[in-house]
């Protein structure tokens, strides 16, 4: 008998087939790898006090100027703003209009020239009109906001007891796809006038003031870009601006100018209005092709799921797509709609500490990062806002990893286990269940689970075996290299 360790990398490969992910994890759920240990991710718990109306697509946090912590978050038909008690408060602007909560295919009847096509026969999708996102940021203390269907452009001035409604900001342009401000106290509009391709931006320190002049900062530039502008974050002292085909950046340099425009990368186009996060010093984000990151170059990202998660993505509802910051574990998360839903159900993160990647199932429309609050916070589909990394419960969903094949030699002997020598924090917190097989496409054979201690009694053979740890309590539980006691059983 000889102890065969099983030293699976941390985080979850799957491009290609099945066997291709030989050695490596497979598929995963609601669990990490975090300093070299697989545990399950923090549970969550109801935040707000109740729902909001509609689907949320955009989320910020901050403080007053008395250190007062706030919250507002936006709908297709909703702005809201939340105390730290998790009361939330309408503060929808007067003369709001209300957008989609889904994106809408412009496919069918009235999209082609009369006689174009034959009878019966499908249209070709020639666009989209993309699900209404909320642009969120900080003026000061105060909120400002902007919805991707509305296109002005509103400020809220606080105040909770007694609620005054967001106010559109007087002189703002209209039409505009985004809002931002950015480190220099400058308000950008983007998309603004109705024009995609058209950054205006307001006088430093005055965003009611918009008219370029000799004595002030304001001013407008077009970028020359085929895209539409979508989004804008600060990075590394600029100002990133994502089209949904390329990538520019905005940097300050004062009168007469205000700002010079380059173009960073192309057909790197973001692939929502929310899919890039920032984080310290660069900016990440999902596009169409790939993952992409910016931390003064834009460079694409090695994705050890990129096929899976852009074959299983219901693309039709990708302007859903919404990347959270997990600053406590340096975690990437994007929530996206898989192909079987035509709302935010699945999510694939990345580990930027550690260079690794996991998938799995998770219903949330939008989130943010901790920092004004002690916990992330996230939407769910059901409307409420939610503490996450908190505890460990699930929804009655139980976190789980499971590998790819295990090969005894180079896969030509069958392996037969007689027992598992586990390694976990403590004995029983996981349950392992194996499957084998002795070809790559011929069928498996189920195995446990089996509740772990020293050793674990389980007889199996095969030339590949796969091994699945599934939480069994609701605990913190950490899983380390688990040992198989086989032998070699021959070729046959």
């Amino acid at each position: 008998m000889a102890l065969i360790p099983l030293k699976i990398p941390p985080g979850v490969y799957r491009n290609g087939t099945e066997y291709q992910s030989a050695g490596r994890w497979y598929d995963s759920n609601l669990v990490r790898w975090f300093e070299n240990t697989l545990r399950p991710i923090g549970g969550w718990r109801r935040k707000s006090q109740s729902a909001m109306t509609g689907k949320c697509r955009g989320i910020i946090t901050w403080r007053d100027n008395s250190a007062t912590r706030w919250a507002a978050a936006g709908t297709q038909s909703k702005l809201y703003a939340m105390d730290v008690g998790g009361t939330l408060k309408d503060i929808t602007p007067t003369g709001f209009t209300t957008g989609s909560a889904d994106a809408t295919a412009t496919t069918g009847y009235g999209y082609y020239t009369y006689g174009s096509l034959s009878y019966g026969t499908a249209r070709p999708d020639v666009g989209s009109v993309p699900a209404t996102t909320w642009s969120l940021d900080t003026w000061g203390e105060y909120l400002v906001a902007c919805s991707s269907t509305d296109g002005k452009i509103y400020e809220w001035q606080l105040g909770f007891t007694t609620p005054t409604l967001a106010a559109a900001i007087t002189n703002a342009p209209t039409s505009c796809a985004a809002v931002m401000v950015t480190s220099e106290r400058i308000m950008f509009a983007l998309g603004a006038s109705g024009n995609p391709r058209l950054v205006k931006w307001s006088d430093q320190e005055n965003n009611t003031l918009w008219t370029a002049a000799a004595n002030n900062q304001a001013g407008d530039f077009e970028l020359a870009t085929p895209g539409s502008l979508k989004c804008g974050k600060r990075v590394r002292g600029v100002n990133l601006i994502l089209t949904d085909v390329d990538a520019h950046v905005a940097s300050y340099i004062g009168l007469p100018y205000v700002y010079s425009f380059e173009k960073v990368g192309s057909g790197c186009g973001v692939i929502s209005a929310q899919a890039v996060a920032a984080i310290d010093t660069s900016a990440m984000w999902m596009s169409k092709s790939g993952f992409w990151s910016y931390d003064g170059y834009v460079k694409p990202m090695t994705c050890d799921v990129g096929d899976y998660v852009f074959n299983n993505m219901n693309l039709n509802q990708a302007s859903k797509v919404y990347a959270v910051h997990n600053s406590a574990f340096g975690e990437v998360t994007w929530f996206y709609p898989s192909l079987s839903s035509n709302e935010n159900d699945s999510y694939v993160t990345y580990s930027y500490r550690e260079g690794h990647w996991a998938i799995g199932m998770l219903a949330r429309t939008a989130g943010t990062d901790r920092g004004v609050f002690v916990n992330p916070m996230m939407v769910g589909t059901d409307g409420y806002i939610y503490d996450h990394e908190v505890g460990f419960t699930y929804d009655s969903v139980s976190p789980y990893a499971q590998s790819g094949p295990i090969e005894l030699g180079n896969g030509d002997n069958v392996m037969a286990v007689r027992s598992v020598i586990p390694d976990e924090q403590s004995l029983g917190e996981v349950a392992i269940s194996f499957t084998a097989r002795m070809y790559p496409t011929s069928t498996e054979t189920s195995y446990g689970p089996f509740s772990a201690k020293q050793p674990t009694d389980a007889r199996f053979s095969g030339r590949s075996v796969k091994m699945k740890v599934t939480g069994n309590v609701l605990d913190d539980w950490r899983v380390g290299v688990m040992r198989l006691e086989a032998t070699s059983a021959g070729k046959r």
